[in-house]
């Protein structure tokens, strides 16, 4: 008797947080990149497209649009279009300002005030990759504007929760130095080392909007990697009892 031949469907290798048939929400590792860079290295907008094509089982390539980006060394929540009028009207939201996205980063050096609105005007120097903070505007300045709120500490690091007002290149990591609270890793912006993993300790949380469709809210999270610093900020926010 011949064996039976059964089709054998591969689980992804990434962490799908939603999807729908016009968007899908994928928890980014720290070693992962959005898009495609000089690195050649294969961004998560073709490893989604691959993961479609084949859960799709149809011939030629998925549609993928990248709604927008997350630094390669951070983590959280990213959000993907799985058809051109979902990509659209994301793209119109963003531009309107009426997405919320909150981020997690864990520093060493406590603010000096717990709880405040950073605003400064940011300037990228391309050749260093790197964002430079100005207190006032200069020739060639964007204005960026975040709020932070400590919400736990452990014995040597401190976790704040961010929220963007305004999505500028390195806003978080380069306002967060300008007060003298590098992000843990970030040797880029003054962190005096860096984690074994080259990741940083910077997570986007989560993210909330009006689906661009069902004209529904929203709300989608992400827990941060697994190490021994996110674990005992877990622990110290949600206690088991």
């Amino acid at each position: 008797m011949r064996p039976r031949h059964t089709r054998t469907v591969e689980r992804p290798l990434m962490e799908i947080l939603y999807q729908d048939n016009h968007l899908i929400a994928i928890n980014k590792k720290p070693s992962e990149i959005v898009q495609g860079d000089k690195t050649g290295d294969k961004p998560m907008s073709e490893m989604v497209a691959d993961y479609l094509k084949n859960r799709l089982d149809k011939p030629g390539d998925a549609f993928i649009g990248v709604i927008h980006r997350l630094d390669r060394p951070a983590s959280g929540v990213v959000l993907f279009a799985k058809t051109s009028k979902g990509l659209e009207r994301m793209n119109e939201l963003f531009r309107e300002n009426r997405i919320k996205k909150t981020y997690w980063a864990a520093v060493a050096n406590k603010p000096m005030n717990e709880k405040g609105t950073l605003v400064n005007w940011l300037i990228k120097d391309e050749q260093r990759n790197k964002t430079m903070v100005f207190d006032k505007e200069v020739t060639g300045s964007q204005r960026a504007e975040l709020d932070y709120d400590l919400i736990a500490s452990i014995d040597n690091y401190h976790l704040l929760e961010i929220n963007l007002k305004t999505g500028r290149h390195h806003q978080i990591r380069a306002q967060l130095a300008k007060i003298g609270s590098p992000i843990k890793g970030d040797l880029k912006y003054g962190y005096p080392r860096s984690n074994i993993d080259a990741s940083i300790h910077l997570h986007a949380r989560r993210i909330e909007f009006m689906h661009p469709v069902k004209d529904e809210p929203m709300a989608i999270a992400a827990n941060p990697p697994r190490d021994r610093v996110w674990g005992a900020f877990i622990n110290e926010l949600f206690p088991r009892y």
